[in-house]
């Protein structure tokens, strides 16, 4: 591969390198924000020896050249002149590029994509436990399946903590205080808010100036941190303007603090939780009620959703659920889809006789099974418009069957094979048959409906 040559067609086909405002890459995929999207020529770019598929998201448009490829054509590019751009620049300059929604979208998914693997251990090791524990395999009250039943639900325990520190960095404020109000939320000295659930009754109150303030504890919460954290980040920069800066690191904090938590503890608190609660329950009623039809509207409709990139905000409504109500019912769903992707990337292989598009519907179905969707989607599938509908079909089906079976999983963020990491064991057969169901589902639906060659 020529990549110096390859290099300087991108840059031509985007409109120059003056029309580039941040460049980057990944593992597979070229990232750049243009500062004139009209100017770009995707068509043609395309065409290019070595291009796998490009698309447009989140504000990037970015180009699949895959791993070790990527490396070499980004480097000749950085030759021409170019500045590259930190992740931050990227997300920035991409950010302005988005409307109101896809930019409080794209907020979510910076604050909950790094805490991912944490939550994704626990559910692991929850899962491990509820297996053993089923088969007798292991005493539940001997000492070492308690420190490791502690060990599991940490992460949701002490889940505030951990939403506060990542949001503050989004939010712009301090990370430790963050992390000291999500302490603060979670305090010994309050009731715990999952036996609180258990009980099913508030038990202690405190008197503070005439009100009464429950001691309930916000383990497990997502909605009430954030907004606490949005708070304090509004508040600090404000305090620090008032504040002589010869006292700024005695006072600013501990006004910071105080009033965040006050205002915590009367307002933000009680509403977020009240939210939260709220969009728990309109789910949970939705996919009792709906059954199996929520799985097929939620299954077909889930890559279109990922295409405008708004499905980052479902991290949060993921971990709500399982912090409200013990399971996340809705990533069986997820998986369902994105598998299904892969099934119809894999009928575009055996069908076309187009080598470059064969060289990418390839592995890009296998990534689909590892819960990696986009070059199946935006290299395959959607460009060829029929094989993205046959994928939509696949995950319906397998979504609708996951929804029957009640399959559900004990973490967010991953999908395909490696999601049986975090399903409930109980479900584990049942959701391997369901991404069968999915893959091949949508396997025969593209293969049915066909596509029309001049499109690859």
């Amino acid at each position: 591969m020529q990549y110096e040559q390859l290099a300087e067609d991108i840059l031509r086909l985007v409109g120059g390198k003056e029309n580039i405002r941040s460049a980057a890459h990944c593992a597979t995929r070229l990232r750049l924000v243009l500062a004139d999207d009209t100017k770009l020529k995707k068509a043609e770019i395309e065409k290019l020896s070595g291009v796998k598929g490009s698309f447009m998201n989140a504000g990037q448009y970015q180009i699949i050249l895959g791993q070790g490829h990527v490396n070499k054509v980004f480097a000749c590019m950085m030759g021409e002149g170019m500045h590259e751009a930190s992740s931050d620049e990227l997300k920035r300059d991409a950010a302005e590029k988005l409307g109101w929604f896809q930019r409080f979208a794209r907020t979510l998914s910076n604050i909950f994509v790094p805490i991912i693997p944490v939550i994704v251990a626990s559910g692991v090791l929850m899962g491990v436990l509820g297996m053993l524990s089923a088969f007798h395999a292991v005493d539940t009250e001997s000492g070492v399946y308690q420190l490791l039943d502690m060990f599991s639900n940490a992460a949701f325990t002490f889940l505030p903590i951990l939403i506060a520190f990542s949001a503050a960095k989004e939010f712009g404020c301090n990370p430790y205080l963050a992390a000291a109000l999500g302490g603060i939320m979670v305090h010994p000295s309050l009731q715990n808010a999952w036996n609180m659930g258990k009980a099913g009754q508030v038990t202690e109150y405190m008197d503070v100036f005439g009100l009464q303030v429950a001691k309930i504890g916000y383990q497990g919460t997502v909605l009430p941190i954030l907004l606490a954290v949005l708070v304090m980040a509004f508040l600090e920069k404000r305090i620090r303007k008032i504040i002589p800066n010869v006292l700024d690191i005695l006072l600013t904090p501990f006004f910071t603090l105080l009033i965040t938590g006050i205002i915590t503890f009367f307002v933000i608190g009680p509403i977020g939780r009240a939210l939260g609660n709220g969009i728990s329950f309109v789910l949970t009623f939705l996919y009792e009620k709906l059954g199996v039809l929520a799985g097929i509207l939620f299954g077909g409709a889930y890559s279109s959703i990922v295409i405008t990139g708004m499905h980052h905000s479902f991290h949060a409504v993921e971990t709500q659920l399982i912090g409200d109500v013990g399971v996340n019912f809705l990533l069986p769903i997820w998986s369902m889809a994105n598998v299904a992707q892969g099934g119809a990337a894999l009928a575009v292989y055996f069908k076309t006789r187009d080598k470059k598009l064969k060289s990418v519907a390839a592995p890009a179905s296998l990534s689909c099974l590892l819960g990696i969707t986009e070059a199946a989607i935006f290299g395959v599938n959607l460009p060829l418009v029929r094989p993205f509908i046959a994928a939509a079909i696949g995950g319906a089906l397998g979504g609708g069957f996951v929804v029957f079976m009640k399959v559900g999983m004990q973490g967010i963020g991953v999908t395909g094979i490696p999601g049986i990491a975090i399903v409930e064991q109980n479900g584990i057969l049942m959701y391997c048959i369901g991404m069968a169901i999915a893959f091949v589902g949508a396997f025969i639906a593209a293969w049915l409906l066909g596509f029309k060659e001049t499109k690859a």
